[in-house]
C-alpha cells in the first residue's frame, strides 16, 4: 500500500492540541505519515511526546532561526539523548527576518551550523528553512556532506532551483502551489526524484483554503495538483512521492 507523506508540518504547535487525537485518526484513515518538525527545545520535547502516540509521526527536532536564542547546548543534548528515536533534525536554517544586530546574525549562523554538524555526525536528514537566505544556505552547505537535506517550502528562482538540484537537495511544495503559477512553474522544472510535498501547518493559506490553518488533510489536494502539472496519474504521483520521501528519510 502506498503512503502519502507530509514532509513538513508543525503538529507539536499548540494550534493542534485540541484536535490531535482526531488528526492522528484521520492520518490512519488517509494513509498519511508526517515529518513533524520543531521550533525550539520545549517544542521539540512536545514533538517527541507526540511521536510516542503514533508511529505515523516522524519526529524532527531542532531550533528554528526565529528561535536562535534558545539554548543550543540543551538542544544538542536532546538530540544526542534521543538519536535513536528521531527521524531527523529540523526545522533549522537561516532567515534575515529575525536578525536585528550583527550578533543575531552570528548566533543564527552558529546554531544552524552546529545542528548541521550533529545531523551529519549521526547521518540524519535535515529540514531547512531558507526564506530570503537561499544563497547563504547554499554557501554553508558546501561544508557539509549530508545529502539528505530538504529545502522546505522552496521559494527561490529558477537559477536557485538548478543550484539546489546540482547540490542534490530535496525541495518541497505546499498548498500555495494549488493556486500560484510561479510555484507550479518551479515544480515543473524540479528533478522528479527530488520533489516532496508539505503543508507547513499551522500556516494559513488563502484562495481555495479560505485562510484556514493548514491541515494534514490538504496533502491529497497538493498531490493531485502536482500530478496534473507533471502530467501523471494520481497513483503514479503518490508512488513517486513515497519513494522520494523514503529516500530523503533514509528508510
Amino acid at each position: 500500500m502506498t503512503w502519502l507523506f507530509d514532509s513538513h508540518i508543525h503538529l507539536s504547535d499548540p494550534t493542534y492540541d485540541d484536535d490531535l487525537s482526531s488528526i492522528l485518526t484521520g492520518m490512519e484513515h488517509m494513509k498519511i505519515k508526517a515529518c513533524c518538525v520543531s521550533m525550539d527545545c520545549s517544542n521539540s520535547r512536545r514533538t517527541l511526546e507526540i511521536a510516542k502516540e503514533s508511529d505515523l509521526i516522524l519526529p524532527f527536532i531542532g531550533i528554528h532561526p526565529e528561535c536562535a536564542n534558545d539554548n543550543l547546548d540543551e538542544m544538542l543534548s536532546l538530540i544526542e539523548d534521543n538519536i535513536d528515536d528521531i527521524s531527523g533534525v529540523g526545522e533549522i536554517g537561516l532567515d534575515p527576518t529575525y536578525i536585528q544586530t550583527e550578533e543575531d546574525k552570528k548566533n543564527q549562523q552558529q546554531v544552524f551550523e552546529s545542528l548541521l554538524s550533529i545531523a551529519e555526525k549521526h547521518h540524519k536528514p535535515v529540514s531547512i528553512h531558507s526564506r530570503k537566505s537561499l544563497d547563504d544556505v547554499f554557501e554553508v552547505m558546501t561544508s557539509y556532506s549530508t545529502k539528505n537535506a530538504l529545502l522546505h517550502w522552496f521559494d527561490g528562482n529558477k537559477k536557485q532551483l538548478r543550484k539546489a538540484m546540482d547540490m542534490d537537495f530535496f525541495v518541497s511544495y505546499g498548498p500555495v502551489m494549488v493556486y500560484a503559477n510561479d510555484k507550479q512553474t518551479l515544480l515543473s522544472k524540479t528533478d522528479e526524484n527530488k520533489i516532496l510535498v508539505e503543508t507547513d501547518g499551522p500556516v494559513r493559506f488563502s484562495r481555495c483554503f479560505e485562510m484556514k490553518s493548514a491541515q494534514i488533510g490538504f496533502i491529497p489536494s497538493v498531490v493531485f495538483c502536482a500530478s496534473k502539472i507533471l502530467n501523471k496519474q494520481y497513483d503514479e504521483m503518490t508512488s513517486l512521492l513515497e519513494k522520494n520521501t523514503t529516500n530523503f528519510l533514509g528508510i
